[in-house]
Parts: C-alpha cells; structure tokens; sequence
C-alpha cells in the first residue's frame, strides 16, 4: 500500500482525534471510505452526540511527522511494507506506529520476553539466558524496557537485535534509568516502537495497551517470573487473543514471583527450561488473516445520519456492558439488538469516551 503525504496526515489526523482509537478509526474508514472524508464527518458526527471532538490541525500532524523524522525515525502506516508483518494480523492493531531503528531487524522473526520488575537474580539469569539464546538462533526479542526481566532481556540481546515497545512517545522513554540502555538499542541496530504521539508522557492505562503491542509483533510471548496480578500476564493473555504461543518458565510454589507463571503452566501455557524449547515449538507458526483477523464492524449506512436507537435500547446495551472486556458477540445476545445496532450505538460512545475497545472485539466502559 503506497499512500501520498496527504493521505498519511489524514491518517494521522484522524487516529491522533479525540476518542478515535484503532477500532474506531477503521469503523469511520469503512463507512466514509477514506481518512479524508472521515475526518469531515466527524464535526457533523459530534453535534449529533451534542459534543466537540477534537480534530489536530494539518500543521499539528505535519509537526509530527517532522519530529519523528528529526529523531532518525519514520512513521509507519499500516499495511506499509516496513509495519510489522504480526502485528497487522490482531484484532485493534494500531494504524499508525513510530518507529526508531530496526531496520534490519527480521520482524516475522520475534519471540517476547517479559517478567516481574523486581525480578530474582535466578529470574534475571534465566530471562538473559534465554534472551541471548533466541537471539543466536536469529530471533528478534521484544519487551517493554521496564526494570528487571524487560531490562534483562535487552541487555542480553543487544547485539542479536531487540525491540523496546513504548508506552509513552519516542521522546519519553520511561522509565529515566534505561535511557542509555534505549540508546544501545538503537547504536547496536536494535529498534524503539510506539502508537502514542511522540511527546506523550504515559499513564498508568497506557502500559496494559503496549502490552498488547508486546504479543502481538511475536510469534510468542515467554513469562519469566511474574506475580498473579501482573502486566506480564496481561500481555499473555493478550497473546491467547491473538492466537499467539504463551511458555512459561516454572518456578517454585513458595516465591509469588513464579506465581502467575505457574498459574499460566496450569492452564496450559507452554512449560519451557531452555531456548530450544521455545523455537521447537515454533517451527510450524504461520500467521495469516484467515486465522487471527476478525471483520472489521461496519455499522449500516446510514446509521449515524439518523435517530435510529431509542434511550431504552442504549440502556439496554449499556446494562449488557461492564468495565471488564465483554465480546460483542455476547454483547448482541444479551440485548437481543441486531449486530448493526450494537456496532452503531458502540461508536457513539466510544467518541463519547464512554467505552475503550480492548484486543480484538472486546470492548468495556470506561471505571
């Protein structure tokens, strides 16, 4: 796909809008037919919601584009020959990346490495182990860069290639500690990724999303050390969404920190000791949209150009929600409300900002 320069600030413009996340960037896309004329419906759309939503100027976009390409990087457009190929085969996968580095990375070749941040020093040994071995065996490993585990892994596959998913923009690397470790990533040919505009600080809701971002350029996701309720078992459950490996390494019974993984083992995930264990099971990973991209939702033309729900119908919907992810399969069953009209009234208040899509199609309301 090769789009013009005005195209990609239509893009840009459009997913940088208030309340337009990836889900319902490509619902606009699908019923104007373009960035373009999305980007003129949406004043028209918000006055019929009885709101504003903020659009970025052509010049807030081109000020992005430069400053990507100031800092040595580019912006990424899906469906560009330089995306990375996994990651456009998940559901909610982010139409517009910045990218520093990697270039010659083998992206279709990666395995994710996560763990706990105060990781044992066992944790740590095992996580570089494995990292420099995926390595050697021509793999690209991918992490967030958090403390511990993160850290480890790139530490240790410094020299093989490794990628470092942000939270934040490329201008905030958090956290402060590891912006030297960000910068041999780089030098060694490494690569720095991430959908968020290039000055965002993040918050704490952002990391959950990178995770997601984590599994989904893998091939698999391998769990190190981590406590029950942790980012790391976000980004493998993540991984099951996107029909990705999960392996665990065991630990024992006694430490939390080998909780979640032991968990993960009991439910399934793949038990592994060594790097051989991981790339054995990979031999047959072959990603492609049949298997892992659901349809995108397109609501009826014509939905939003007329009153077409009654309150008692959007209640309705709104009961059959909740703040944990519910699929909108489920969601059109509890209501017994035709799919279209759940997609259309779901739209509604995703730029409302009442609800945020999750992987695929999950969707919650907003705490």
């Amino acid at each position: 796909m090769e789009l013009s320069q005005k195209q990609k600030l239509a893009w840009l413009r459009l997913i940088r809008s208030e309340n337009v996340g990836p889900s319902t960037f490509r619902q606009l896309i699908n019923r104007e037919g373009s960035a373009e004329a999305a980007l003129e419906a949406l004043p028209q759309l918000a006055r019929k919601l009885g709101k504003t939503i903020r659009v970025p100027s052509i010049g807030e976009a081109e000020k992005e584009f430069e400053q990507v390409e100031r800092a040595g990087g580019r912006v990424v457009l899906q469906g560009e020959k330089a995306y990375p190929p996994l990651l456009q085969f998940i559901g909610g996968a982010p139409p517009v990346l910045s990218v520093l580095g990697g270039e010659r990375l083998d992206w279709a070749r990666s395995i994710a490495l996560v763990g706990a941040r105060n990781a044992s020093a066992a944790g740590l040994k095992m996580a570089a182990l494995l990292a420099h071995e995926l390595g050697e065996a021509g793999y690209a490993t991918i992490s967030g860069l958090a403390r511990g585990v993160d850290g480890a892994v790139h530490k240790a596959s410094l020299r093989t290639g490794t990628v470092a998913v942000l939270a934040g923009g490329l201008a905030r690397v958090y956290p402060d500690e590891h912006l030297g470790l960000a910068q041999e990533i780089l030098d060694n040919g490494g690569a720095l990724l991430s959908e968020m505009p290039f000055s965002w600080e993040p918050r704490a809701r952002d990391f959950p999303r990178r995770n997601r971002l984590v599994s989904g350029i893998s091939q698999g996701v391998v769990v190190v050390e981590a406590a029950k309720r942790s980012g790391s078992l976000i980004t493998a459950q993540y991984a099951l969404e996107q029909n990705r490996e999960v392996f665990a390494v065991p630990g024992s019974p006694l430490d939390p920190r080998a909780e979640g993984g032991n968990h993960l083992i009991q439910q399934g995930a793949r038990l592994i000791t060594n790097a051989r264990d991981i790339i054995d099971s990979l031999q047959q990973f072959r990603p492609g949209p049949g298997e892992f991209l659901e349809p995108d939702w397109v609501p009826d033309d014509g939905y939003l150009d007329q009153a077409v729900h009654t309150t008692d119908e959007l209640g309705l919907l709104i009961s059959a929600l909740s703040v944990s992810p519910v699929h909108v399969d489920d969601i059109v069953r509890a209501t017994g409300l035709r799919a279209s009209k759940v997609q259309g009234m779901l739209l509604e208040l995703d730029l409302e900002g009442r609800v945020e899509w999750s992987s695929g199609q999950y969707v919650a309301l907003m705490p």
